[in-house]
């Protein structure tokens, strides 16, 4: 278990907003971290991470083939098999409390009940072979809608387990994906530089273009107010889109070369953002404007994925075989 503090100076800054420029300063705040190695006999690869019902934590092992659980009172892992040939990407609990993870290695949603343990792969049909499947998201009658870069989007509907997949707008790219709290769902294209949502009744998407050009919309993530905030990998931009009032706003994530991978929003309506450029996580106060910075002990920590719940934001650092929690509360 390794704890870490840092505080660094307040610099002022400049950021652009629909077009103009407003303040934007970083606050130094001490960061309120907590680390552990996950000291696994192989090396697991940690990808995605979502909070368990039990107060575990699971991880995506894409490169061992497993769904990971980490207990943070033990520091202890323990690995489940997803079968041959797993290469598992993303991982979310499900309304049924069970993990779902997305296996481009399986071309498969795969589901592990919890606490049983117990593991069923929903195949792809024929037309999406090879999808290299990305991330999912549970729409608001409980279907869950999953993105695969190599050009497609889907849906398991739960009641029937049958998986329907369309080809995306503009072909490879389709990346993040999220849920508002009106239970619609939105993603982006990661190579096509977009974000769209999508008609839960006929499976089609509808792109929404930036402002900003050949921006590499990474992640997605919807606040309280159902306003998309997105990672722009390319741009270095921290973006939000306003479907009710068709809006943008932009704003640079701090440092020389920021790369903004994964973003999320906690129920204060806080904006969380990895930076692979400063090796450090971003909070994000939209009222203020100002980032707060969360420095990473060891180098390229390489955060892929935020997911957290009240008080907690989990951190599954791939380039170290880390887990990480800032604790808000």
């Amino acid at each position: 278990m390794q704890p870490i503090s840092r505080r660094d100076a307040i610099i002022a800054l400049s950021a652009t907003a629909a077009g103009a420029s407003f303040p934007l300063h970083l606050v130094a705040q001490p960061a309120q971290m907590q680390s552990w190695p996950l000291a696994t006999p192989q090396r697991t690869g940690i990808h995605d991470v979502a909070p368990a019902p039990d107060g575990g934590v699971w991880f995506s092992a894409q490169r061992s083939g497993h769904l990971g659980w980490f207990d943070p009172k033990a520091g202890r892992t323990e690995l489940i098999a997803l079968g041959k040939g797993s290469s598992p990407h993303g991982v979310i609990q499900g309304p049924d409390k069970a993990a779902w993870i997305t296996d481009s290695g399986l071309n498969a949603i795969v589901r592990v009940g919890w606490p049983d343990r117990a593991v069923r792969a929903f195949s792809l049909p024929q037309n999406a072979r090879n999808a290299n499947l990305n991330t999912a998201a549970f729409d608001g009658e409980g279907d869950l809608w999953f993105t695969g870069q190599n050009g497609v989007v889907g849906k398991v509907a739960l009641k029937t387990g049958e998986v329907t997949v369309k080809d995306s707008p503009r072909g490879r790219g389709p990346y993040g994906i999220c849920t508002t709290p009106s239970g619609d769902v939105w993603w982006c294209s990661l190579a096509g530089s977009y974000i769209a949502r999508i008609d839960r009744r006929t499976g089609e998407s509808t792109i929404v273009e930036p402002p900003t050009k050949n921006q590499g919309a990474r992640r997605v993530w919807s606040d309280s107010k159902g306003r998309i905030w997105v990672s722009e990998w390319l741009s270095g931009n921290l973006s939000m889109h306003n479907p009710s009032a068709n809006t943008w706003n932009a704003w640079k994530v701090p440092g020389e070369t920021p790369r903004p991978y994964a973003v999320y929003v906690d129920e204060r309506d806080k904006v969380w953002v990895s930076d692979w450029g400063t090796n450090a996580m971003f909070r994000f106060d939209a009222g203020s404007e100002t980032f707060e910075r969360f420095g990473f002990a060891r180098e390229a920590a390489n955060v892929r994925q935020i997911l957290g719940r009240a008080g907690e934001v989990w951190l599954p650092e791939s380039g170290t075989e880390h887990i990480s929690v800032i604790r808000t509360a």
